[in-house]
């Protein structure tokens, strides 16, 4: 049970982090590769609700911080005519998101992007649980599989710092600005790919 609590910990830390942390798919392929028998449903369940709860944080934070205080009034107005949309078509949205959550890409921009509509937190937790329930399970136990039949160097299966893995965070974190920056309305209404015009000051 230690292991297990140790193990929820560890996956909830990673995802409140808004970037530069490991992929979590990653830790899961080394515990599958290093505890073959203990990559079972259990770890599965316990990743899924770790990561879940954490992504669920970091939208929160995004909302309470990015939202609250970084963003314009007229930034906050074109997030919230996206939120319109997205909430009148819930299953389309809740599809989306439960593919992006079968893939290994970071998801910590998706959250981010996602706290700053103020949308209910659920719509996006329960697709994405299912996700992950299903990739963790899959990574956790291909890495057992592959640990049975080949000889591999166990100690460099957590080696995640390279150039690629900087670049997408960088890349991610770009995202969430344009995510901010793009007119919505234009989009929606106009089927128009435009920035956000900037306000002229008022003068005193």
């Amino acid at each position: 049970m230690s292991a297990i609590l140790l193990v929820f910990l560890i996956v909830l830390a990673l995802n409140i982090i808004p970037a530069f942390a490991p992929p979590t798919w990653m830790v899961f392929s080394f515990l599958g590769f290093r505890f073959p028998d203990q990559a079972g449903g259990m770890l599965a369940i316990t990743g899924a609700l770790a990561a879940t709860l954490g992504r669920c944080i970091l939208a929160k934070m995004s909302r309470a911080i990015v939202r609250g205080h970084w963003l314009s009034v007229a930034s906050r107005d074109n997030v919230d005519s996206l939120r319109s949309e997205l909430e009148r078509r819930p299953r389309a949205t809740f599809s989306v998101l439960l593919f992006y959550a079968f893939t290994p890409l970071p998801s910590n921009s998706v959250f981010i992007a996602y706290g700053l509509t103020t949308m209910n937190i659920f719509r996006i937790a329960i697709p994405f649980f299912l996700g992950r329930f299903v990739s963790y399970a899959f990574w956790a136990r291909s890495s057992a599989l592959a640990s049975r039949k080949f000889d591999v160097d166990k100690s460099e299966a957590l080696g995640y710092l390279s150039v690629y893995f900087v670049l997408t965070q960088l890349a991610l974190i770009g995202i969430v600005y344009v995510f901010a920056r793009i007119d919505w309305k234009a989009v929606l209404h106009e089927h128009q790919l435009k920035w956000l015009e900037k306000k002229p000051t008022q003068p005193p």
